[in-house]
């Protein structure tokens, strides 16, 4: 699974980015500071099941604080969007290549609205954020539909001479754009086009039907950066009342508070909607100015909407489950004692065979079947897996 971040230059993506991933790519606050996708790692958030299973666990690939589990996610930060990006200006090309490979985008968009369309700097409340969600999504849809009209009057006569079913014509022209024939086949519904004959499409047909089938294949939810500016608290409620999936963000805070934490400063976890100062730690008026500004913006928020936002594309938009592998069903362990070593996060419907599958090809291959960690049953290959699931594979190319 790959999240792709996205949005108009200077917006705060990398920003946003770096308190994702703590990772320092370079932010300024002038337009194409990301030229090349930054890629790096994020973690979705869940309760983990260590405390229902009354065990201390001790993760390899992930992480389990206080109970929470923080399970990794590859992100991508790609190079900001201008109006005729889909005809190439600015770097509208890269930028849509880049951006297919996600399978759930995240917006960032300029919530103070001190930003134009292009990018530029203007004063705080000039810019319109409404317009930015917009025109960054008909881009992004312009983009399929060229791809899509490509010869499409002479793809469509062959396919319909060739009595070539309609969605697998249009698979094949969105192959290795993360567009399957599920998400072509529910697209033709909702736009009545199912049964009107492909050579009768007209240009406005194509883009209707591009930005239906982009909705279900690349769902997004919008980060109204910068909501910590007097400016955005008008422009969130304009766009909720949109009905977007959108959540209130303040990047920068969450950069401080994950550092001031590491440095041993404070005890904060991602998406907590509180933190505390450590005891015998002594911070100068700076500091405190600083740390009680933020305090302000999460009582207010709720968080500072970084960790929110990563949860509600991974486990809302992309309907994720989370799945517990273990080599010993009954102490949860891997064979080197690690318990509950792994968490996966699994498409829903997913099965035990896709675990095996997911964990290594070949143990997939020798699948023979799985137990269920809580009742000892055991799992066929086709059994389907419910989230908080702890599962022991057992394949006859490993021992379990």
């Amino acid at each position: 699974m790959l999240i792709g971040l996205i949005g108009k230059a200077n917006v705060g993506k990398s920003t946003f980015f770096n308190a994702a991933t703590e990772l320092s790519v370079q932010a300024a606050n002038y337009p194409f500071t990301t030229i090349r996708p930054n890629l790096g790692v994020s973690y979705a958030r869940v309760k983990c099941v260590c405390r229902e299973f009354g065990v201390q666990d001790n993760p390899v690939h992930s992480m389990c604080v206080d109970g929470n589990r923080f399970i990794p996610i590859k992100l991508i930060d790609v190079a900001g969007l201008v109006p005729g990006a889909h005809s190439g200006r600015g770097l509208g090309n890269k930028f849509l290549d880049d951006a297919r490979q996600a399978d759930v985008l995240i917006h960032v968009v300029d919530a103070s609205a001190s930003t134009d369309s292009e990018g530029k700097s203007v004063p705080v409340g000039v810019g319109d954020p409404l317009y930015d969600v917009k025109f960054v999504e008909d881009e992004f849809d312009l983009w399929l539909a060229s791809i899509i009209n490509r010869d499409w009057n002479k793809v469509a006569r062959e396919a319909e001479s060739q009595a070539q079913k309609l969605e697998n014509m249009l698979s094949k022209r969105l192959t290795g754009l993360g567009i399957d024939e599920p998400h072509i086949d529910k697209a033709l519904e909702e736009t009545g086009l199912r049964s009107k004959k492909a050579t009768l499409w007209k240009e406005e047909d194509i883009f209707n039907f591009s930005k239906k089938v982009r909705t279900r294949a690349k769902p997004i939810v919008i980060a109204a950066n910068k909501s910590d500016l007097p400016t955005a608290e008008t422009n969130i409620t304009k766009l909720k009342d949109l009905g977007l999936n959108i959540i209130p963000c303040i990047a920068e805070a969450e950069i401080l508070l994950r550092r001031a934490t590491k440095k041993g400063f404070l005890h904060y976890l991602p998406g907590d909607n509180s933190f505390t100062i450590r005891s015998g730690v002594v911070l100068n008026e700076q500091q405190k100015k600083a740390l009680d500004a933020i305090h302000s913006l999460i009582a207010k928020y709720g968080s500072t909407g970084v960790q929110e936002v990563i949860d509600l594309a991974c486990f809302r938009l992309l309907k994720l489950n989370v799945v517990y592998p273990v080599q010993d069903e009954i102490k949860l362990m891997d064979k080197k004692g690690n318990v509950l070593p792994d968490a996966y996060l699994l498409p829903e419907g997913s099965t035990a065979k896709d675990l095996a599958i997911t964990i290594h090809a070949e143990i997939g291959k020798g699948f023979l079947y799985a137990i269920d960690a809580r009742t000892k049953q055991r799992l066929g290959a086709e059994h389907k897996l419910k989230n908080n699931d702890v599962v022991k594979i057992v394949s006859a190319t490993s021992n379990g």
